[in-house]
């Protein structure tokens, strides 16, 4: 079971409290969690990646074992632990402004 971590907006969205929990078949990577991610809960489909490019929409980062993952590559597979549920998938909302 993997979980995932939102941030407080996409939380609302989806009428969820607290981490997601997921099934993921295969080698899990960014690209099988959001997959799964939009699956659940179709309301998030566009909200975390664009509809047509399947990019990371700017302002939210993932985050694996602590570690900014936000530029690697999606379909690389991610830890044992994140696959293992032991740590969480985290999107996280960047902060921006002056």
């Amino acid at each position: 079971m993997i979980r995932v971590t939102l941030p407080a907006h996409l939380r609302t969205l989806a009428r969820v409290q607290g981490e997601v929990r997921l099934e993921v078949g295969g080698v899990v990577t960014q690209r099988s969690i959001l997959d799964a991610l939009e699956a659940a809960y179709p309301v998030l489909r566009g909200t975390v990646r664009d509809h047509v490019t399947q990019e990371r929409r700017d302002f939210l980062r993932f985050f694996v074992c602590k570690q900014d993952y936000s530029l690697e590559a999606p379909d690389d597979p991610l830890p044992d632990e994140i696959a293992q549920g032991t740590e969480p998938f985290r999107i996280i909302g960047a902060m921006a402004g002056g």
